[in-house]
């Protein structure tokens, strides 16, 4: 019998290759976070179709409301335009505020409960210079305050992309039959992806750098 593992799928690629990593040698628990995201209701799409996909059986949608009133994030706060192009040096205004640390906290919690020693994120360094939640120090720093803080210690966060490129991402998903036509990444538009936003671009630049055809509608394609 496989170990269980929590996958916190996003809906978008890098949770969905990630997925495909992790179900590889664990039966995947697929962990899903409203946050108020402007695109909310297609990545719940996106994340029950992957779901259906990996055929997982034991899956969780959880609620965190307190962002969209937080604010702080053009991703949470419609007074606060999502930019064209590719993001600048510096954080974002995409950036949520701390959002991986909670909802790592959820998955450890949930972790706890069904007996799951590892929860997998699709986390990129290559995005760490503009969201200091997606670094390597990070989840070192978290997988520290898992041990001292839960029942048994023993569970442990993996980031088995963090040093992928988006290119390496997709060619990985590839290699591993990810259902990339499933996914969602962009920021702003929930029937075509926009096309002109730093995630729709990145996506948009690796698909062709990677030598595949994004199999995902966009309304404006721009790579």
């Amino acid at each position: 019998m496989m170990q269980k593992a929590i996958i916190l799928m996003s809906g978008g690629m890098d949770s969905a290759v990630t997925a495909g990593i992790a179900a590889e040698r664990y039966e995947p628990c697929f962990l899903h976070v409203n946050y108020g995201q402007r695109t909310e209701k297609r990545e719940l799409r996106a994340f029950r179709m992957l779901a259906r996909y990996y055929h997982v059986k034991e899956r969780l949608v959880t609620e965190l409301g307190h962002f969209k009133s937080i604010g702080g994030s053009a991703l949470t706060d419609k007074n606060i335009k999502v930019p064209r192009g590719f993001s600048r040096k510096g954080i974002p205004v995409t950036y949520v505020p701390f959002r991986n640390a909670n909802l790592l906290a959820v998955a450890v919690s949930w972790a706890e409960v069904i007996g799951a020693e590892r929860i997998f994120i699709g986390a990129t360094e290559e995005d760490s210079a503009g969201y200091p939640d997606c670094r390597s120090d990070f989840y070192n720093a978290v997988n520290q305050l898992i041990r001292k803080g839960t029942r048994t210690g023993k569970i442990r966060i993996v980031t088995p992309v963090i040093r992928m490129n988006k290119t390496q991402i997709i060619r990985k998903g590839m290699e591993l039959n990810v259902p990339f036509r499933l996914t969602w990444s962009c920021y702003s538009l929930e029937s075509r992806a926009c096309g002109e936003c730093d995630s729709c671009l990145r996506r948009l630049k690796a698909f062709q750098e990677a030598g595949f055809k994004d199999p995902v509608p966009y309304r404006k394609k721009n790579p």
